[in-house]
């Protein structure tokens, strides 16, 4: 009778090898699914805060007549920056990078053009059901203002 005792003691780490391989492409397939799931949401996510910032801007380019002080530039500014956001998946760990910083950009004009309105800056995000600032809408009649001005004339 012709016995390996070799492969009887590191039966165990074969069987954790072929378990670990097993594990491992399975593990690989759900991975690239949800990570695409994920990416799709938070591309959205990201989408939906950029029109929301296009909308605000462009809206306000319609019914701010003036062209020449802080508040146009503002308007104008933030246009330029929403333009220049990739509408593409770039591959370069370096575009996420810029990605960010734009982002953050384009928040901070719209922080700023929300200041020389005069008005609070919000979002709201259709995934999260509501604002916190948001008055509760108790009486369905009772029209609350989108926004409150403070001091402007138009």
């Amino acid at each position: 009778m012709d016995f390996d005792l070799e492969a009887l003691t590191n039966v165990e780490q074969t069987f954790y090898d072929a378990g670990y391989a097993d594990g491992h492409a399975h593990g690989r397939i759900h991975g690239l699914i949800e990570g695409r799931a994920l990416g799709r949401e938070k591309g959205y996510e990201m989408w939906e805060e950029l029109a929301f910032y296009e909308g605000f801007a462009r809206t306000w380019q319609r019914l701010y007549p003036r062209s020449a002080d802080r508040t146009a530039n503002h308007i104008r500014h933030l246009l330029d920056l929403i333009s220049q956001f990739p509408t593409v998946n770039p591959s370069a760990a370096d575009s996420e990078l810029y990605i960010l910083k734009l982002s953050r950009q384009i928040q901070s004009r719209y922080r700023a053009l929300c200041a020389s309105l005069g008005i609070k800056p919000s979002l709201v995000r259709a995934s999260s059901g509501g604002d916190a600032d948001s008055p509760p809408e108790s009486d369905a009649t009772a029209q609350h203002p989108v926004w409150r001005l403070e001091g402007q004339s138009f």
